[in-house]
């Protein structure tokens, strides 16, 4: 997506053009789906002339109108997948994790959510043909979760022919069985996984803005942003605003949060996946107890909502709860050292 010339746009000169790009504000579209308010905070303008831009750029962009069918049909073929490579998984979710759409994983500690994460930190880089998207990857942290090592341990893990399809792909000269194309190419995934830590939740909202930022700045290269995580999306929230009286808050913050996720995503088609934590309902007498944190506004903005519980040994069950088109059903993985694998 190449930066638009913001000065065609009634009403905007040299100076605030400047103010807009400053402010992560590069096209048509990126204006077009933001509010005034926020527009005009973050680009220090006033609020009726971002309402006024806000309008132009959404004549210009040719957005906010109605469609046809068959022309949102047409518009969803530009969707991707990206496989876990687990058939049994890929086919619970029609394919693969989808573009444009947030994916919830909830859980208890332990059923492996981070090391799903990470093991799409891994596939979102390979081929399309391998199942990837050839892209490269934001990780929002907000537990201390990530681990380089496990990135290691999962691009060992990759088989054979995937690891050869990718060291092709990339121009790596060797084979699987080669040390120094092996380090090689680990070093060159962990290059494309853009991290930071969140301390709060604050400090959580502001690194997904900065997460589109670094989304615009890479759209024209060789690896677009294709994935962003945020593990866990809930635990800031959850610690900070304790209480019935702080949950009118907690919950507007964290639709505001989940917009400018789900942004990211829109405006870069690129995959989302949350983490989110879980509690136990006191009053179910029958079935299971667990809920997920974030009550319906969580519910609602998350395309996909997967469950994630531990079973036997390394085998976890993925239930998928909630999707807009695909039927409910369970899958089964395991979580070995060389990452996530069919059972």
């Amino acid at each position: 997506m190449a930066d638009d010339d913001l000065e065609n746009l009634p009403g905007v000169g040299p100076a605030t053009a400047d103010k807009l790009m400053e402010a992560g504000y590069r096209t048509y579209e990126s204006i077009a789906v933001a509010s005034p308010s926020d527009l005009g905070s973050k680009a220090d303008i006033g609020e009726s002339t971002a309402n006024d831009v806000v309008l132009a750029a959404r004549d210009a962009a040719d957005i906010g109108g109605f469609e046809t069918g068959s022309a949102v049909l047409e518009r969803r073929e530009t969707i991707g997948k990206l496989s876990w490579q687990i058939p049994e998984a890929d086919d619970l979710l029609g394919g693969g994790l989808e573009t444009q759409s947030i994916t919830e994983v909830y859980g208890e500690f332990g059923a492996g959510k981070s090391q799903i994460t990470h093991q799409m930190a891994v596939n979102v880089q390979l081929p399309k043909e391998q199942g990837g998207l050839r892209g490269s990857c934001i990780f929002v942290d907000s537990e201390d979760t990530f681990r380089p090592e496990r990135i290691d341990d999962m691009v060992r893990g990759l088989d054979d022919d995937v690891l050869q399809a990718t060291m092709d792909d990339r121009e790596i000269e060797g084979t699987p069985a080669d040390d120094d194309a092996m380090e090689e190419l680990i070093d060159d995934f962990l290059d494309k996984i853009h991290v930071a830590k969140a301390f709060n939740s604050n400090h959580q909202m502001l690194l997904a803005e900065k997460a589109e930022e670094l989304a615009s700045e890479h759209t024209d290269t060789e690896w677009p942003v294709r994935l962003l995580c945020v593990d866990s999306l809930t635990a800031h929230f959850r610690a900070e605003y304790v209480g019935r009286g702080n949950l009118a808050d907690r919950q507007q913050k964290l639709n505001r949060h989940l917009h400018d996720i789900d942004r990211v995503g829109n405006l870069h088609n690129c995959v989302i996946i949350v983490t989110n934590q879980v509690s136990a309902n006191p009053d179910a007498f029958f079935g299971d107890p667990t809920q997920p944190i974030g009550g319906n506004i969580l519910g609602h903005k998350s395309t996909f909502r997967m469950y994630l519980r531990k079973s036997k040994g390394d085998k976890r069950i993925v239930r998928l709860v909630d999707a807009p088109n695909l039927p409910d059903g369970e899958a089964v993985m395991r979580v070995k050292n060389e990452g996530l694998k069919p059972e």
